[in-house]
């Protein structure tokens, strides 16, 4: 499941987590998965299969559990030395404080992903159906997530499930390539 969760994590994010982590990143998430209490734990994920096979997840969790969550694992699981996520890490520490930012009454949706041969059969809706239930449980009362600028599609998507853009970040770039937008959608 680890690995799974680590190809289908930095799909997500366009490839961000094996720039950050270098070749061994599903090594390394795979290993921080496995452990509890932060935000890429197994707690936090839900596969989706289709005969018996995994075909996608989501990652989420609510602003609580982010406050809550060891910011150490992720680090032990890549090595003290691995100079690559402490330079990443300190070079993009301002984008990626934006998760920081999720209200109390939030579920923060991390990553959702289907396998590409499989998209536009339905797996995608029914994800997005498990995180509303999901959230709804623990007691939130919006679905918050951000998506890059650039991915439209992705951005129609959530459109037509009732998401809204709440703020673009950062204001400071004048460039789309690091252009993000927090979605968010009321739960009823």
């Amino acid at each position: 499941e680890g690995i799974y969760f680590a190809r289908y994590l930095n799909s997500a994010a366009e490839g961000f987590f094996r720039f950050m982590l270098g070749r061994r990143y599903e090594e390394i998430i795979a290993k921080a998965y496995i452990q509890p209490h932060h935000d890429l734990s197994y707690e936090n994920v839900i596969f989706a299969e289709l005969d018996g096979i995994i075909v996608g997840m989501f990652s989420g969790y609510t602003a609580e559990q982010h406050r809550l969550a060891s910011k150490q694992v992720l680090k032990d699981a890549a090595g003290r030395w691995n100079v690559r996520m402490l330079i990443v890490s300190v070079v993009f520490a301002p984008l990626l404080r934006i998760i920081d930012s999720i209200t109390d009454e939030d579920f923060y949706l991390q990553a959702i992903a289907v396998e590409t041969s499989l998209q536009g059969k339905g797996i995608g809706s029914k994800l997005m159906n498990s995180v509303e239930d999901l959230a709804r449980k623990r007691g939130a009362k919006r679905l918050a997530l951000d998506v890059s600028a650039k991915n439209a599609n992705a951005r129609q998507l959530y459109e037509r499930r009732g998401y809204s853009i709440e703020s673009t970040w950062p204001k400071h770039f004048s460039t789309r390539a690091f252009e993000f937008h927090r979605m968010i959608k009321q739960l009823d």
